[in-house]
This record gives structure tokens, sequence and C-alpha cells, in this order.
């Protein structure tokens, strides 16, 4: 089977029935509205934005006024809530389109009822596609729930990639700083505070989202199923205590680099102290013979100059003796 990844401009990204095996054959817009529960397990995943999806979705799908607003909602949070013969479960996904930022997570809006599976999205969203894929070799989901489970589990997959980019990159940094390159360290490790917060934002509701699908007690929901959702609850919990740890390495790492340049001006002020204070004399002896008045010692002497390098001389030896005396430097 040839599984799609463009978009179509009627809405439908891919159409699939499920041969409950593992596998699935491709559907159109016809056997999609002449779909009845009797056919198989259809999953439909549409682009909200196009129109003819919206249609489908508003007067063909034969749905409640809330599961539509859920599915075409412009802006949603992660969440499970059962709704009549189904649950509605929206969860996010980390973008990995060109040019965007992986923490601008996509969100996926899912309504999951028996025989029928409707996911919306706006972006392109990779998760989908690797359950395609599997779809496509035979090995993917069987049923409605095992198509959700697969899905959460393929967004969960890309955003421990995201997660453990991040953790390397905060390692990085801190070579960076034990090897006194600091250079740019300050805004690389704003970016990647900025990144995790994103990240944990989306991923804390998530996480709730699939731990409710664990305890809800649902017609379509069993042992096994609860089971299953509960272990990707467990991973979520496990990546968001990790993006805690990334964003607590970061503010270590900023502390020391912050201590570092501190050190390093504290160092730089300290000796400009020194020169000042061992020049501020020999300013003021200079100054002092350099006056045009009568009566300047050593004025109509040939060696007047060199007698009064001497004396500098001897002044900053009593100096830097004075300093080592008083442990000034």
């Amino acid at each position: 089977m040839d599984m799609k990844i463009q978009d179509r401009d009627d809405g439908l990204i891919v159409g699939l029935l499920f041969d409950g095996k593992g596998g699935a054959r491709e559907v159109g817009w016809p056997e999609i509205r002449a779909w009845t529960p009797e056919a198989g397990v259809l999953w439909l995943h549409l682009n909200r934005t196009k129109d003819d999806a919206e249609t489908y979705v508003r007067r063909e799908a034969g749905l409640d006024d809330v599961v539509v607003e859920a599915l075409l909602a412009p802006d949603t949070r992660p969440r499970v809530v059962p709704e009549g013969p189904g649950l509605i479960v929206n969860l996010r996904g980390v973008n990995f389109n060109p040019g965007a930022d992986p923490e601008d997570m996509i969100s996926m809006r899912g309504w999951i009822q028996k025989r029928r599976i409707i996911t919306t999205r706006a972006r392109s969203l990779m998760a989908t596609r690797d359950v395609e894929a599997r779809l496509a070799r035979g090995v993917g989901p069987k049923d409605e729930v095992d198509c959700l489970f697969e899905l959460a589990k393929a967004l969960l997959v890309r955003v421990g990639h995201v997660v453990e980019e991040l953790s390397d990159a905060v390692d990085a940094l801190e070579d960076q700083v034990v090897s006194g390159t600091l250079s740019k360290v300050r805004e690389e490790l704003a970016h990647a505070r900025k990144r995790a917060i994103a990240i944990r934002r989306h991923l804390a509701p998530q996480r709730e989202a699939l731990a409710r699908l664990t305890g809800e007690r649902h017609e379509m929901l069993d042992a096994i199923d609860s089971a299953h959702f509960r272990e990707l609850a467990d991973e979520t919990t496990r990546y968001i205590e990790e993006i805690d740890s990334v964003r607590e390495r970061a503010s270590v790492v900023q502390d020391e680099v912050l201590n570092r340049l501190t050190e390093r001006q504290n160092r730089n002020t300290y000796v400009l102290t020194v020169v000042a204070a061992i020049m501020l004399p020999l300013s003021f002896v200079t100054s002092l013979f350099g006056v045009s008045l009568q009566g300047i010692p050593l004025a109509s002497d040939p060696n007047a100059f060199w007698v009064l390098l001497a004396v500098l001389g001897v002044i900053v030896a009593l100096e830097v003796l004075v300093f080592k005396w008083t442990k000034w430097f």
C-alpha cells in the first residue's frame, strides 16, 4: 500500500480501513461516506483547515456538536474527555516541519468510538506517518483503541528525541564552561531553557490526559488498554523529569558562567587597581617636578633626569614591598 504523505486539497490526509491483522487498505471519500461499522475499523486523518474536511466533520460524520468543536477548535490543550459512546482525545507532538522549532508543538485532535477513529490537525505531524508506515508493513494497530495507543506512542517517541537532544546540548555547554570557552554560552543556555519550558508546558497536561486513560471506566477501554496507557503516562513522567533536570542543569551552568565572568571582571579590576596604586605616587612626583616655577630642585643639574628616574625606581620598589607586606597582592 502506498501511503500518502502530502496533504490533498480535499482535506483527506489519509483514510484507512483496518483488516484486523495489523494491516489496512486506503479508502477515499466515496467509501468513507458509505462506511458502516460492519465494514471494519476506519481511521480518518484530516486537515481541519480544508473546507471538505470541515464539511464532513460538521455535517456528514454524524457527530455531536461537542465532538465537532473539539475536532475543529483552533486552539486546544492535551486532554481526555468521555463523550457518549466515545472519547475526545487531544494530544501534542513535536514540530519537525522544515524551518520550525520542535518545541512549537502541534496539536492532534481525536475522536474514538467503536469501529471508527477520526483525527485532525492543521500542520504536518510525522507521528501519524509512523503509524501509517506500520500499517503498510502489516504490523500496525488492529482496532481503534490500539490505533490511539500507537499514535500516542509515536508522539511520545519523537518527544523523547527532542528531550535527549536538549540534554546533550546542555552537556556540551557544561564542557565549554569547564574548558573556559564562554563565547555565546549564555545565549545558547537561554535558548535551551526556553525550549525546555515550552515542551514541559505541553507535556505536563499530556501526562494527565494519558493518566486519565489508565483510570477511565469506559466501554471502549479494558484492563490491557489501561496498562498500555499507564506505560505511556510513566514514560511521559520520565521525560518531564528529564526536562526538569535539563532546566536545573542549565541554571547551574548559567550561574557558573556568571561566576566566571564576575571572577574575570574582578581580576581585571584588581590589576587596574594595582597599576593605579603604583602609578599614583609616580604621577604626583613627576607633576610636582614639572611645574614651571623658580626653585625646582636640580633644575640646572644636567644629571637631574637620571636622578629623578632613580628616585621613581626606589619609590616603585618601596610600593611593591609595602603591598607584599600588607598582602594586597
